[in-house]
């Protein structure tokens, strides 16, 4: 029997009446594929407004990386910047260094030629010093051998005052009187004193002598007390009451201080001073002639 037209709108209207039947009608007409087509495309629409959000939000961090890459690559750019004044400036630096360095070198040249010189300089007022030294020495000694002449011409009036009788003794009679009384290298020494000279203590009465052991200088120093200091007591020694003296006319603070340590006589410019104490002392000692 043939499905007619009559028999197709009967089943549409019995369809539209009974619409359950139309899940029945297609489970019969469509295979399961065709079936299943309405839920695998809505599988298949959720899947791409899946990977449609997946790629929105790969997009976002695509232009978020992208923005991250610009700042870095603007970041790099400033550090090149940056490193490249840093360089230039390192250049500067390393120029200014080597001039610095070039300068250094010259200044350090200047300061050798400068010391040699002060070298030099010094060497030549050593020189000078040393040649004035010994003309000063020279000189002393000169002044010192007039001053000695002086006081043996004038041995009366520089002793007068303290002394009568005042006489001045050869190194020839000293010689011959000390002669027997010191051992040899004693009585040379004597003999080295520049001046000798007997005499009578103004103080007292009477015969008793003495003798003045004087050391004669332009300049007295130490040196010059202790010889005279040493020479006293090598006639103390031979039996005569001696005297130690030093005369010049000027005296350094160090053989002033000597002088009244070791008690000795000081004669300045013609002044005498500790004549009592010091002829004290030598008549205390003196032995018996």
């Amino acid at each position: 029997m043939a499905f007619t037209t009559q028999d197709y709108m009967g089943l549409v209207k019995l369809l539209d009446e009974h619409p359950e039947w139309k899940a029945e009608l297609r489970r019969l007409l469509l295979t399961e594929e065709l079936l299943s087509l309405p839920e695998t495309v809505r599988q298949l629409s959720r899947s791409i407004e899946q990977l449609t959000k997946a790629q929105q939000s790969s997009e976002e961090r695509l232009r978020r990386l992208e923005e991250t890459v610009e700042k870095l690559a603007e970041a790099q750019r400033r550090t090149e910047e940056r490193l490249g004044r840093l360089e230039e400036t390192v250049e500067k630096l390393a120029e200014a260094q080597r001039r610095t360095e070039e300068r250094l070198g010259r200044l350090e040249e200047t300061i050798e030629k400068l010391t040699e010189a002060q070298r030099r300089t010094e060497e030549q007022i050593r020189y000078l010093a040393e040649d004035q030294g010994r003309i000063w020495d020279k000189l002393s000694k000169v002044d010192g051998r007039t001053l000695e002449l002086e006081y043996r011409e004038k041995a009366p009036a520089y002793f007068g005052h303290v002394m009568r009788k005042t006489r001045v003794i050869s190194r020839e009679n000293l010689a011959n009187t000390l002669e027997g009384k010191l051992p040899v290298e004693e009585l040379r020494d004597v003999l080295f004193t520049d001046m000798v000279v007997s005499g009578q203590p103004r103080d007292v009465e009477g015969e008793e002598m003495i003798w003045l052991v004087v050391e004669v200088s332009s300049v007295v120093d130490e040196r010059d007390v202790i010889r005279a200091k040493r020479r006293a007591e090598l006639l103390k020694k031979a039996g005569y009451t001696s005297v130690p003296v030093v005369a010049g006319e000027r005296i350094t603070m160090e053989a002033e201080a000597e002088v009244r340590r070791q008690k000795v006589v000081m004669l300045r410019d013609g002044v005498v001073s500790l004549w009592d104490e010091v002829l004290a002392e030598a008549r205390s000692k003196s032995r018996p002639q």
